[in-house]
């Protein structure tokens, strides 16, 4: 099936939305796709929506992971959203959760992050 991703702008927020497979052939390009975005838009946080997303393997970790310093460079903030129980298994054995935060839904991580919905 391979990954469909979604970019959407919310005032200093990046939503992204994956749905489908994120292995291996697919990390690359949404690597360079993501990083694209963020240093072309004046982005402070990202939320990550992984309610679609059903496959994913360690290289898939590896670019969320390398997003998520990005972040942490700027100062800013990644919040996981919606994730299926599949891809947060991945995450829970990876210990990813120590590290970033783990919400409901899109609108209760805008709201964190103090953007409306």
């Amino acid at each position: 099936m391979g990954l469909k991703v979604n970019f959407t702008r919310i005032e200093n927020v990046l939503l992204v939305r994956l749905d489908g497979e994120l292995d291996h052939h697919e990390a690359n390009h949404l690597r360079s796709e993501w990083q694209q975005i963020l240093q072309q838009q004046p982005i402070e946080h990202v939320i990550l929506n992984l309610e679609k997303l059903y496959f994913m393997d360690s290289s898939g970790l590896g670019v969320i992971l390398g997003r998520y310093k990005e972040m942490q460079k700027s100062s800013g903030e990644m919040v996981i959203c919606s994730i299926s129980p599949e891809v947060k298994r991945l995450f829970d054995l990876s210990g990813m959760f120590k590290i970033m935060k783990l919400v409901d839904n899109e609108s209760f991580a805008l709201k964190m992050l103090g953007v409306a919905s």
